[in-house]
């Protein structure tokens, strides 16, 4: 059983381990190609569209071809892909390459959640996830600073080839160790599987767009409109099919549909502070990639060894003692961020972040294993997928909801400080003086030094206004923390019913 395992984690670790090396490679990458940032974002955009769609399939291809049979070939395929990636000759190559191993990476992660319920017995199944978790929390750890290092010795094209030998052993781990899962004959969903594609693409991508393209411009309202109706006309297909491609039918389940939520509220947190936290390390600490990653390598670490034991205390405990104890360090570390300033101490920072890492892999493992295992061992499959593609929505959803907030919030704080420092008064006109007067004395003329320090000061303006706009968001990031805390506690309600409904059969029987 175990050993079964390790080959499911490091097929998790090489698909987790791949994104996280190229969320920090855009910029060596839009040099190579000569291409634009908007271009390369694709890289991630593309992958994560495709990841997206193909997850509700995920839940039917396992029970119709097998779970190890597609665990294998989605591997295989992720491995494969990361050659070609790898080999690639322009940006377009790169981004059609990205495409096609985000449909092998989709299918990974809730199909090993999938194969782990299928090898490990109930009354394990907390630590068997937090081992799991190992993977998925440690790869994001070391993943910036491995990057960093193959860009700066090697070439960008290691990022890809890296992942080559680990896919390889994790493919050959599993054709030796996976034992086959019943399959099973479901009809093909076409309607639910066509209106799924419909809704989460059009979504995600109105989401990842909506900053630059603006939120009340056509492509993005025609985009968010499509996405609404695809939705009712997805639930109106599924609500009615015989075997529905998302079981919506899950949502009866009181436990599950609270699980999906409270991982809802902390994927919102968890991904808040996954992209400030570097865009505050190298805009305003001014740190290099690789320096913000040895930062944040504590954090990760700590997540990543809290989930095993996270999962040992809810086969004991259960879900809500472990969980609060996991959002109250997360929720407090989360709102502490607000205080970032400009000459923040890192070591300081690094605490906070250490102990967020421990808050995560605390509470993240025990809510989804409670939504988990209230549902039959039969619809884990479904289960899994309707979970992971609603968290990964979740996420999306709130990285352009505080990518906008902290947008506005800087514009305001830019404002704020124009207002504060008119150009003519005395401050401004001293900084201006000392700012010309030191480059001056570096050798520059004076028309030069004198437009240089407007430039620098609009520089430190700006800065400034970043730093505010950052810990604004962190304060509002922190928000759906603390509402997560209040729904944790309804499992005890929920487990109470459930534990009566049990209760009253059998005292019926003795009678």
């Amino acid at each position: 059983m175990w050993l079964a395992l390790c080959a499911v984690i490091l097929g998790t670790f090489v698909t987790v381990l791949n994104n996280s090396l190229i969320n920090v490679a855009i910029p060596e990458m839009t040099n190579v190609f000569g291409s634009t940032t908007d271009t390369m974002q694709w890289v991630l955009t593309g992958y994560s569209l495709a990841a997206a769609i193909v997850i509700p399939l995920s839940g039917f291809l396992g029970d119709r071809f097998g779970t190890k049979k597609l665990f294998i070939i989605a591997l295989a395929g992720f491995t494969i892909t990361s050659v070609l990636c790898g080999l690639a000759w322009s940006d377009i190559s790169l981004i059609a390459f990205r495409v096609l191993q985000g449909i092998s990476g989709g299918v990974l992660s809730p199909l090993s959640m999938t194969i782990i319920y299928g090898i490990v017995p109930k009354n394990k199944i907390g630590t068997a996830l937090g081992i799991w978790g190992i993977a998925a929390m440690a790869a994001p750890a070391v993943g910036p600073t491995i990057s960093g290092y193959l860009i700066d010795f090697f070439s960008w094209r290691w990022l890809f080839f890296i992942s080559v030998p680990f896919g390889i052993f994790a493919v050959t781990a599993g054709i030796f160790l996976l034992k086959e899962s019943p399959l099973k004959q479901a009809s093909f969903d076409l309607g639910g599987a066509v209106l799924s594609v419909i809704f989460f693409s059009t979504l995600l991508l109105a989401l990842g767009q909506g900053n630059k393209e603006g939120w009340t411009s056509f492509y993005i309202v025609g985009l968010l409109f499509v996405s609404f109706f695809s939705l009712l006309l997805l639930i109106w297909v599924e609500a009615g099919a015989e075997d529905p491609l998302l079981d919506l039918q899950l949502f009866k389940n009181p436990i599950f549909t609270l699980s999906v939520i409270c991982g809802g509220l902390v994927m919102a947190g968890l991904m808040g502070g996954s992209f400030l936290v570097p865009l505050y390390l190298q805009n305003v600490q001014g740190l290099t990639p690789i320096d913000t990653g040895i930062i944040m390598i504590p954090q990760g670490v700590l997540m990543a060894l809290m989930m095993p034991l996270s999962g040992r205390l809810f086969d004991k405990l259960g879900v809500v003692p472990v969980a609060i104890a996991g959002l109250l360090l997360m929720s407090t570390t989360t709102y502490e961020l607000q205080h970032l300033a400009i000459n923040t101490p890192i070591p300081w920072l690094t605490v906070i972040l250490a102990l967020r890492g421990m808050g995560i892999g605390l509470c993240m493992m025990p809510i989804t294993t409670a939504g988990m295992n209230s549902i039959p061992k039969e619809l884990i499959g479904r289960g899994s997928s309707l979970s992971n593609v609603l968290r990964q929505v979740a996420g999306t959803m709130s990285i352009a909801i505080f990518t906008t907030i902290m947008t506005n919030r800087q514009i305001f704080h830019v404002r704020n400080i124009a207002d504060g420092i008119p150009s003519d008064s005395y401050l401004a006109t001293q900084a201006l003086s000392q700012i010309s007067s030191a480059l001056a004395q570096m050798g520059t003329d004076a028309a030069t030094a004198t437009g240089g320090a407007s430039a620098v000061l609009v520089g430190i303006m700006q800065k400034e206004a970043l730093n505010s706009a950052i810990a604004d968001t962190f304060l509002i990031s922190a928000i759906p923390l603390f509402v997560c805390i209040p729904c944790v506690f309804l499992f005890i309600k929920r487990r109470t019913a459930k534990t009566k409904e049990k209760m009253v059969p059998a005292k019926e029987a003795a009678v």
